[in-house]
């Protein structure tokens, strides 16, 4: 019992310390077309993360202008190019960056750099070695989408696959697998590191292992009832945001980026204060779908961004749900028991169920002042 009682303090507070310092994932978006023997393209990066690396904000007034962008044009374009190394059937290509320009994607500003890749010949093989913001945030990854002759096909370029190569006279087909892969492994990752949809989904467990009577809560007898309400919960929450990650990706519903990220703050400082206060016990799988719809919009961002064709998207959608899926049964494994375990202790009573709902909710309506209000009241 006491090294479950570890475990789980480890646990709950890792995952707040995390999240009390936790942005939104750093992507950048690389877009290559490989046709009629050149190879172009046009590399998004977010001006959020060059502002950290190069000091954008000349005046340090938290607001970075069209100006500003502009006299560092020069420092973005080496900068960004000393990150992207290509070579052509093994011999180093040259980049050449032109005039940059501005676009919104669903979470900010980004700077646009037109491509133009020079290779001693029209390679058959392209290999492409990124390494973008890698000594400055080991969670960065480029989505690249890369269009040839045969088709189009995706990868995700960082860490942990910062080298790759594509044969350009190949049909992507063959690498559907691949790619499916690639996409359950961004689900799982997007929800692991997605810290405010993983304080909702505990939020919501928290109290899966006992019954709210007689305005009192109360240890569960046995295992059925926990793993009953849980499968309600994961269930619930599963079908909402499928249904809202397919509807935002194909492009048939858009909700600006901001709503979004500050709805699902607030959903997270609901889901704990129930815990405190209840509202929706035996109810709590209605919560689980209502705001499952509104995390479905936030999940969908990644692929929406990345602009894939309706070909690829439908391999993207149920790989990248099934990732989601695969990730959050992963947290439910091991929050579950030890919960069961330790269900009838005074600390889990107090500490873990009440104590950290609590820090849960105060720590969700930051974010959700910060993101409604666009302030700034967490380190970032």
């Amino acid at each position: 019992m006491r090294g479950c009682c570890r475990l789980l303090i480890a646990t709950l507070w890792l995952s707040l310390g995390a999240a009390a310092w936790a942005h939104k994932p750093s992507d950048s978006y690389l877009r290559l077309n490989a046709s009629a023997e050149q190879i172009v393209g046009q590399w998004d990066i977010a001006l959020r993360d060059l502002d950290f690396a190069l000091g954008l904000d000349a005046d340090g007034d938290g607001q970075i202008t069209w100006g500003e962008v502009r006299a560092r044009h020069d420092a973005i374009a080496a900068y960004a190019a000393a990150r992207l190394a290509v070579r052509g059937d093994g011999l180093p290509c040259t980049l050449e960056v032109g005039a940059q320009q501005v676009d919104n994607h669903t979470d900010g500003a980004y700077t646009v750099l037109p491509l133009r890749v020079g290779c001693p010949r029209f390679p058959a093989t392209l290999e492409l070695e990124y390494t973008l913001f890698a000594d400055l945030d080991p969670q960065h990854r480029g989505l690249l989408n890369l269009s040839t002759a045969q088709g189009t096909r995706t990868a995700v370029l960082g860490p942990q696959a910062s080298r790759q190569g594509f044969a350009l006279g190949a049909s992507p087909a063959g690498s559907n697998w691949s790619q499916f892969a690639t996409y359950v492994r961004e689900g799982v990752w997007h929800i692991w590191i997605g810290f405010d949809h993983i304080l909702f989904l505990l939020s919501l467990l928290l109290p899966a292992v006992g019954l709210w009577q007689a305005s009192r809560w109360r240890p569960a007898d046995g295992l059925r009832q926990p793993l009953w309400d849980v499968l309600k919960i994961v269930t619930a929450f599963t079908l909402a945001h499928s249904i809202t990650l397919s509807l935002a990706t194909l492009g048939l519903v858009s909700l600006p980026s901001r709503a979004v990220e500050s709805a699902i703050a607030g959903s997270v400082v609901l889901a704990a204060l129930n815990n405190i206060w209840p509202l929706f016990q035996g109810r709590r799988w209605w919560v689980a779908f209502a705001f499952g719809l509104v995390h479905g919009f936030g999940f969908a961002s990644v692929l929406v961004d990345l602009g894939l064709p309706q070909g690829a998207l439908a391999l993207a959608l149920v790989g990248f749900n099934l990732g989601v899926e695969l990730g959050q049964l992963a947290i439910v494994a091991v929050f579950l028991p030890l919960a069961f375990l330790m269900r009838r202790s005074w600390f889990y009573r107090r500490g873990v169920l009440l104590g950290g709902s609590l820090m849960i909710a105060v720590l969700a309506t930051a974010w959700f002042v910060e993101r409604a209000f666009n302030l700034q009241l967490l380190p970032a």
